[in-house]
């Protein structure tokens, strides 16, 4: 394989979210070694001029000025290198709906601080600063904003839920009050008084007929048992799980047996007067 063949040019690939700052943290540890090794060569002219001070210009001068000038450099880079780490933490911890606008321009002026003099180093640091700690302010409000209504909507659905809660109660209560009141001879006389004129179209004649067939039977009590044939409820059926077919509570609701009691006497008889005649010639119906 030839050694001239140019090499394949290398794709930069896409940057991760946090690149650029790794890169501007690379950067600065290039130029924190650079600016050290300025300070060590300021130390150590610094010692030269104290040994030659009888042949050294007087101060003020170029050869003084230049590594007190250094030391100040490096004394800056640090400060700034400090507040670029600060900024960047703030910005890492941010709220997502805070507005870092600000801060990411400072950050990205100071990030260049290589290229500044000291004096201008510290006005951007102060200026950095300022800016890392409204961003950090900021971002306690928005995340004590979030708990606030995080305890609001948390207070609200259980609010809801006690309500909701209250008022199947009440509709609980309501219905067994009316399960209790319609149980009652009077009540089930009053359903069944109801039912037979809506449904079947029968008056008060054959309703009178109801009365006396049922109160022979159950006296409308509608846990009334049979205990010779087990016969059960206000209509007496037999057995009494045939009731079922209305529906599954038929055991100890009023309403169902006598839903199945008109059924069967307009199937059976045709009408209550009916019914009630032939119970009384053969003491069943």
């Amino acid at each position: 394989m030839s050694h001239n063949t140019p090499e394949t040019p290398l794709l930069t690939p896409f940057p991760r979210p946090n690149h650029l700052s790794l890169l501007r943290r690379e950067r600065r540890a290039r130029q924190r070694r650079r600016l050290l090794g300025v300070a060590v060569a300021a130390g150590l002219m610094l010692s030269g001029t104290a040994a030659v001070a009888a042949t050294a210009p007087p101060p003020g001068a170029r050869t003084v000025a230049e590594p007190t000038r250094g030391a100040d450099d490096a004394t800056a880079a640090a400060v700034a290198e400090a507040a670029l780490d600060r900024a960047e933490k703030a910005l890492s911890q941010a709220h997502a709906e805070a507005d870092t606008s600000k801060l990411r321009a400072k950050l990205d002026e100071l990030s260049d601080y290589e290229k500044l003099p000291a004096v201008v180093i510290s006005g951007e640091v102060v200026e950095t600063e300022h800016a890392t700690q409204d961003l950090v302010a900021q971002t306690a409000a928005l995340v004590r904003e979030d708990e606030e209504e995080a305890r609001r909507a948390a207070e609200e659905a259980a609010r809801k839920a006690e309500e909701e809660a209250a008022r199947k109660a009440e509709e609980e209560r309501q219905a067994a009050e009316a399960l209790a009141a319609a149980n009652t001879p009077a009540g089930a006389q009053a359903t069944a008084q109801r039912m037979a004129a809506e449904v079947y179209g029968w008056g008060a004649g054959e309703f009178s007929c109801l009365v006396s067939l049922w109160n022979k039977e159950s006296g409308w009590n509608y846990q009334a048992m049979n205990p010779s044939s087990g016969a059960y409820g206000i209509p007496q059926s037999l057995p009494g799980d045939k009731m079922a077919t209305v529906a599954s509570d038929w055991a100890t609701n009023a309403t169902t047996q006598i839903t199945w009691g008109l059924d069967y006497i307009s199937r059976a008889y045709g009408s209550p007067c009916a019914a009630w005649g032939h119970s009384q010639a053969v003491n069943w119906y």
